[in-house]
């Protein structure tokens, strides 16, 4: 098995782990577990799915397309990929026994200083084409870093104001917006834009550009207006939605001549996906400008189905999507295998099912409706289809003869 498929099957794993560790919580809901703390294993599943599976399938897609072939087999990158799943088990095992604590932090930490590796090697060996998908890949990698000034800022927060201090929740709130919002959404945008091979339009792609790296920076103010009470932290916020809607239409203008030749080399499966990942999109763009509204951005965060279901949209949906598409249109996942077929089919259903079930019990809460009948245990059924998505697709993968990889 060649470290490639090695690699993404690592990555699968992870991304296993983190859904059985949220099934395992929404089981919780019916049947309380004694023997496990549900705050531990909330943290457990958030930086297993973040750090396991993004991040470390972002980092085998971005060596793959962005590094050339002679310095991708260094064998530094195979050697950081194994520190970093090294960095995930550790997190996989700490969190769930012992929480925010010692040996969870030691292994955050050391992912933070590896991920800081990564961000070295590529800058160094990354093509230098100036190519519309390698700015937008380097952008990413300066969000990557802003990110994790937040994590530095833990350690002095919570000695000098403690944990429920306005310091301590922005610092938080400051990683996770440019971990998504910078990160992980250019680097993926990259990513994308490398498959297409056409001449992408230098003027539409400037524009884009320009349009979603300010939008990312001032939209941070919205986390920040729930610790401090200003409204011009609200103007700010609006201003960057309105942005970010302008960077994507620029986005779809300037992808707009390629399109359907694009969508001809894909098959059905992969079409399927990609258009799941650009609704995805297009609904949190939607949901970000209803946001502008105060009454709406108040219960945005207030109403937990809400955050939750805002997280899952970007992280399986848009994310995810992305990911899934990318593999498959490089036959880095066999779309002719039946078993794939059947996995992917169990995996979005159970994204779209339990995203319709979060924003609709959201809504019943804002309008004081209460709990909808059943919601535990259809919410816990549709989490299972998740698994079982995923556990077809590591069958498929494991089954797959290799196959010549595009590059």
């Amino acid at each position: 098995m060649n470290s490639q498929k090695t690699w993404i099957l690592c990555c699968f794993f992870n991304f296993l782990i983190a859904c059985v560790f949220g099934l395992l919580m929404r089981f919780m809901y019916l049947f309380p577990l004694d023997f496990l703390n549900y705050s531990f294993l909330l943290h457990a599943h958030s930086h297993v799915a973040m750090l396991g599976w993004v991040y470390l399938i972002v980092y085998v897609l971005v060596v793959h397309f962005f590094i050339p072939k002679e310095k991708s087999q260094k064998p530094i990158y195979n050697r950081l990929f194994w520190l970093t799943e090294f960095s995930v088990i550790g997190m996989m095992i700490a969190f769930p026994i012992q929480g925010y604590a010692l040996f969870s932090i030691i292994f955050s930490t050391m992912h933070i200083l590896l991920s800081y590796v990564f961000c070295r090697l590529i800058w160094k060996d990354c093509l230098r084409d100036k190519s519309p998908s390698q700015r937008l890949l380097l952008a990413s990698i300066l969000f990557m870093i802003l990110s994790t000034f937040g994590v530095w800022c833990l350690g002095p927060a919570v000695s000098t104001l403690g944990k429920q201090s306005a310091f301590y929740q922005i610092a938080i709130q400051f990683f996770l917006h440019f971990q998504f919002n910078g990160w992980f959404i250019l680097a993926i945008l990259a990513l994308f834009l490398k498959q297409f091979q056409g001449k992408i339009d230098e003027v539409k792609f400037n524009k884009f550009y320009f349009l979603m790296v300010i939008a990312t920076l001032l939209t941070v103010c919205f986390p920040v207006r729930w610790f401090i009470e200003n409204d011009v932290l609200s103007y700010i916020n609006g201003l960057g939605i309105l942005l970010q809607l302008g960077a994507f239409i620029c986005f779809y203008k300037m992808l707009k001549p390629q399109i359907t030749h694009f969508k001809k080399t894909l098959d059905k499966t992969t079409k399927i996906v990609y258009g799941l990942a650009l609704c995805s999109l297009f609904l949190k763009v939607g949901i970000q400008l209803l946001t502008i509204f105060p009454n709406l951005a108040e219960v945005s965060h207030q109403i937990r189905n809400f955050v939750i279901g805002f997280i899952h949209l970007t992280t399986l949906g848009i994310i995810t999507g992305f990911l899934f598409g990318i593999l498959l249109q490089n036959k880095m996942l066999s779309a002719n295998s039946s078993i794939l077929k059947i996995g992917m089919k169990c995996f979005i259903s159970g994204y779209i099912l339990t995203e319709v079930l979060l924003f609709l019990q959201g809504w019943f809460f804002f309008f004081g409706k209460g709990s909808i009948p059943g919601y535990f245990q259809s919410i816990l059924i549709f989490s299972i289809l998740l698994v079982l998505g995923l556990i077809l697709i590591m069958t498929s993968l494991r089954n797959k003869k290799q196959e010549p990889i595009s590059r």
